[in-house]
C-alpha cells in the first residue's frame, strides 16, 4: 500500500465549477431578468469570475478578464461586481445555499443525528458597516456563527453580527434559521443533539434546544454556576463535544480557505455570502 492510499480522503472546496454543475445545481436559484437585452456574456462565466475573486481575495479591478476576438475585454468588472450585488441581496445566493442542502438530503448525505455550532470572526480591513473591535482577536471586524451536522455540512445559513457581539444570544437567531432550513427539508430535529461550546451555555438557549425536542450537549461554563446546586447533573457527553473539531472547525478552515471570506473588503456586509 502507498503512503498516498493510507491517507484520509476528505471532500474538497468547490473553486471551480464546470458548465454542467452550474446549470443543474446554481442556474434555476439565481435571479435572471427577463426584460432588456440578454447579457453578452453566460451567467456561467460571470459566476466563474465570481468564484475567482472570493477564492483569491483578489481586488475587484485586479480580475484577469479575458479577451474577446477584437482584443478588448469580455465584460468589465464593475459589471461582474453589479451582478454579485445583485444576486447577494435579493436572496438568490441563499436560494442556491439552501438547494445544495436539499440536493445533500436527496441524496441521503446529512446526518442530523447530531448538529454542532460555533462561531468565528472575520477582519474587515477597509472598515465598513456592522462591525466591531473583537478584544479576543485584536482586530475589528464581525462575527459568523454557523450549525453543521456530522459530515461537516453547514445546515444553517451564517449568521453575521459585529466583532464586539458575544456569540451566546446571536445563537437564537441561528438556531431559527435551523429550524426553517428544517422545515424546507420536511424532517424533524426531534431527538437530535445540539452541540455547543460554553460560550452558548445559558437557560435561555437550553431551554430553546428542549422545547424543540432536542437534547442539549452544551459544556456548561464554570461563571454560570459558582456553587454547586442540588438535583441530577445536565447531560454532557465529552466524546460527542470533541466531535466539533473535525465538523464545524473543519468547515470555518473551508471557509477560510476563500480569501475574500477570510478577510471582509466590502463595506457592506450583505455583499459578505
Amino acid at each position: 500500500m502507498t503512503q498516498s492510499s493510507k491517507r484520509p480522503c476528505y471532500n474538497t472546496l468547490p473553486t471551480k465549477l464546470t458548465e454542467k454543475q452550474f446549470n443543474e445545481f446554481i442556474l434555476p436559484s439565481l435571479s435572471i431578468g427577463s426584460r432588456g437585452p440578454k447579457p453578452k456574456l453566460s451567467f456561467y462565466k460571470i459566476f466563474t469570475y465570481i468564484l475567482f475573486i472570493l477564492y483569491t481575495g483578489a481586488q475587484w479591478h485586479m480580475l484577469p478578464v479575458e479577451k474577446d476576438q477584437n482584443g478588448l475585454n469580455e465584460i468589465h468588472h464593475t459589471q461582474i461586481f453589479r451582478k454579485f450585488n445583485q444576486w447577494s441581496n435579493d436572496g438568490s445566493l441563499i436560494n442556491a445555499f439552501e438547494s445544495s442542502v436539499l440536493n445533500l438530503e436527496q441524496h441521503d448525505m446529512i446526518d442530523p443525528s447530531v448538529l454542532h455550532g460555533d462561531g468565528t470572526s472575520t477582519a474587515a480591513k477597509k472598515g465598513g458597516d456592522n462591525l466591531g473591535y473583537s478584544g479576543h482577536k485584536h482586530f475589528k471586524g464581525e462575527k459568523v456563527i454557523a450549525i453543521v451536522d456530522r459530515n461537516a455540512n453547514v445546515i444553517a445559513p451564517f449568521t453575521t453580527a459585529a466583532g464586539n457581539c458575544h456569540e451566546c444570544p446571536l445563537f437564537e437567531d441561528a438556531f431559527s434559521h435551523l429550524k426553517r432550513m428544517f422545515s424546507k427539508l420536511k424532517s424533524t430535529l426531534i431527538g437530535s443533539i445540539m452541540s455547543l461550546d460554553s460560550a452558548y451555555d445559558s437557560k435561555k438557549n437550553r431551554k430553546m434546544i428542549f422545547n424543540s425536542g432536542m437534547v442539549p450537549n452544551i459544556k456548561e461554563n464554570p461563571r454560570n454556576r459558582r456553587k454547586k446546586k442540588r438535583g441530577r447533573k445536565r447531560i454532557f457527553n465529552q466524546a460527542i463535544y470533541e466531535e466539533r473539531f473535525r465538523t464545524v472547525e473543519r468547515a470555518f478552515a473551508w471557509e477560510d480557505k476563500y480569501k475574500r471570506l477570510l478577510l471582509r473588503f466590502e463595506f457592506k456586509p450583505t455583499l459578505k455570502t
